[in-house]
């Protein structure tokens, strides 16, 4: 392949990760910037194949592999990331205003648990820049709008900020995804109960319904709810109308992790995500897909690092699956390698 990311990995592993990542996305787009290195990288990892593509609310994917939202919150990377082989991105989670999250440090490797560790809080230039690197984009990759509510926001005024992103970014976005999730954001998981959940949903609907062609929204769930609770949810989709959920988003469970439990202290809050989270999340897919008889679209996202655990979410239920922690500690390849397994499937 264009360059061995194991090689390099050690290196970037010894700075600070939020750090790491903005360095890494400076490099990315200046590689990108030479029609002959975006040649290289796409021959190197985009594989086309009709035995990839799928077809799902409406909309055809090239293939099942997305960028999972959180790793280009600003949409600064789409045009070069649909060159590492991704089938769709989905970037955010965007809100109204720009915010800066929470203090820093806020981003953690658990080297030993092939995991990370966020609290970000919702870090984003806010929707009005998002739109204008999304009014410029190149590529034609079939990206996602994740979006949410500022931290200033009272839960009884979130769905506000929900219209004003929905509405700003509909012409520019192929679907919607509705964070309610993060654990980042005081309050925010409040909004998955099931009143103020159907309420908020349902007026997406309204606005969506309002539109010449709509498009298809989704619901980005945590790890931690309960049977009980993921039975409201099949409920709530079906009142409501709307087209899936993306199982999961990170967990606040600490449970059977290899990282010294110092350091966990140490580290305090924040969401967890790559492969601890692995088992839970399929077993979320399951139970939404079967409980449900298929009636809607699932996204299956959390600890897919290798081919047998992105082929255990789709025969969980999923439909698409998307990277995040896997992408950061195993590189593009990782798409790669997932493809090539469907292909010969």
């Amino acid at each position: 392949k264009l360059f061995m990311y194991k090689l390099i990995r050690p290196v970037l592993f010894l700075f600070d990760p939020e750090k790491i990542h903005t360095i890494a996305f400076q490099i990315i787009k200046a590689i990108c910037y030479f029609p002959g290195f975006k040649w290289l990288i796409r021959s190197s990892y985009r594989i086309k194949n009709h035995k990839l593509e799928r077809e799902l609310f409406g909309i055809k994917f090239d293939n099942p592999v997305g960028l999972a939202a959180g790793f280009d919150k600003d949409a600064y990377l789409v045009d070069e990331l649909s060159s590492f082989g991704f089938g769709f991105v989905e970037i955010g989670t965007v809100t109204p205003l720009p915010q800066d999250g929470n203090p820093k440090p806020r981003l953690f490797r658990l080297k030993k648990d092939k995991a990370l560790i966020n609290r970000m809080g919702f870090n984003n230039s806010g929707v009005e820049e998002v739109v204008s690197r999304l009014r410029n984009r190149k590529s034609d990759i079939i990206v996602g709008g994740n979006i949410g509510r500022n931290k200033i926001t009272k839960n009884s005024n979130a769905i506000q900020d929900y219209e004003i992103c929905f509405e700003k970014l509909f012409p520019y976005v192929d679907y919607f995804v509705i964070n309610v999730s993060s654990p980042n954001t005081p309050g925010l998981r409040d909004l998955q109960e099931k009143k103020p959940l159907i309420k908020l949903l349902s007026r997406v609907q309204e606005l969506n319904s309002e539109k010449k062609n709509k498009k298809p929204v989704l619901l980005k769930i945590a790890p931690d709810l309960s049977f009980n609770q993921l039975d409201d949810i099949i409920q709530i989709i079906k009142q409501t109308g709307i087209d899936g959920v993306i199982a999961t988003n990170t967990t606040i469970s600490r449970d059977d992790l290899n990282t010294a439990s110092e350091k966990i202290t140490d580290i305090g809050s924040g969401g967890l995500s790559g492969n601890p989270l692995k088992d839970q999340s399929t077993r979320i897919i399951k139970y939404l897909s079967q409980k449900s008889n298929k009636s809607f679209a699932i996204i299956g996202v959390g600890g897919i690092d290798s081919v047998d655990s992105a082929l255990e979410k789709l025969d969980a239920g999923a439909d698409l699956i998307q990277l995040y922690t896997g992408f950061i500690y195993e590189g593009p390849i990782l798409i790669n390698k997932i493809n090539k397994a469907l292909i010969r499937r």
